[in-house]
């Protein structure tokens, strides 16, 4: 088995909200991927006293955990149970009704001796790769289906958008969204490799549009997971002045990819 993982913050000075981690357990028959992409939010009031990398650092550990360890749960389960405990660790001081409360996008999988499962919720994305080289996107495209004029400011988002009905969901402080997440299983013999991306990294197809994902792939594959985020940033800083591709995004996101081999 191979892994290769890379996460970079999008600016030096601020912090990366970005987790990322490999579990193998020690019987050797099977492992996991977590990848969280922290939500950044506007300024102003969040009615939480932590930041998104104490909430990703949290809810990374609990999913990870849980997803070694309890073999018995689905993912679905398991996200919800991780939510619930990183909800608990701080309800007390903070007011997790509020819409901007610490949140993440989630890319997961598991693979055993006889399957591979996978979820993802919001925009991270997870491929994974068969034997013949067939690249697999799973993708939880909500998001990407809005209207840009719904999407046009951060209150409109939040009011009508964000972890609602005909909107998009993130792992915030509700267990229920677990259940909104687009997840799956699929023979372990059908799966040779796989990765998970933020969206800061998948930038290179989806914003770029320099290849498709079986292109992404095997940039990552034959390069490693480095190559993919430096082009990354050198597409973001050509892109820089005339926002052609970035709009109005920022110039340069968190990017983290987690290749393995199985």
């Amino acid at each position: 088995m191979r892994t290769d993982l890379v996460s970079e913050p999008g600016e030096a000075n601020r912090p990366n909200e970005d987790f990322a981690g490999v579990g193998l357990p020690a019987s050797g028959q099977g492992g996991c991927v977590i990848v969280l992409d922290g939500v950044t939010p506007p300024k102003g009031g969040t009615g939480c006293l932590h930041s998104v990398p104490w909430f990703t650092a949290r809810l990374g550990g609990a999913l990870t955990e849980l997803t070694v360890s309890g073999r018995d749960l689905t993912l679905p389960e398991i996200l919800s149970r991780a939510i619930a405990r990183t909800a608990e660790a701080h309800v007390q001081t903070c007011e997790l009704s509020h819409p901007r409360t610490p949140q993440a996008t989630v890319a997961l999988a598991r693979w055993s001796a006889d399957a591979v499962e996978y979820l993802v919720l919001s925009d991270a994305a997870l491929l994974l790769t068969a034997p013949d080289g067939t690249v697999t996107p799973v993708l939880d495209d909500r998001l990407a289906r809005l209207p840009r004029s719904a999407l046009a400011t951060d209150a409109l988002v939040d009011a009508d958008l964000r972890n609602k009905e005909g909107g998009f969901f993130t792992a915030a402080a509700d267990p229920s969204v677990a259940a909104r997440a687009v997840s799956g299983t699929a023979p372990r013999g059908a799966v040779r490799a796989l990765a998970a991306l933020t969206d800061g990294a998948t930038r290179w197809t989806e914003k770029f549009h320099e290849g498709d994902w079986t292109a992404l792939f095997g940039m990552v594959e034959k390069e490693g997971a480095r190559a993919l985020v430096d082009r990354v940033r050198e597409l973001e800083t050509a892109d820089r002045e005339e926002r052609a591709f970035l709009r109005r995004s920022k110039t340069h996101d968190d990017a983290t990819v987690v290749y393995v081999e199985l």
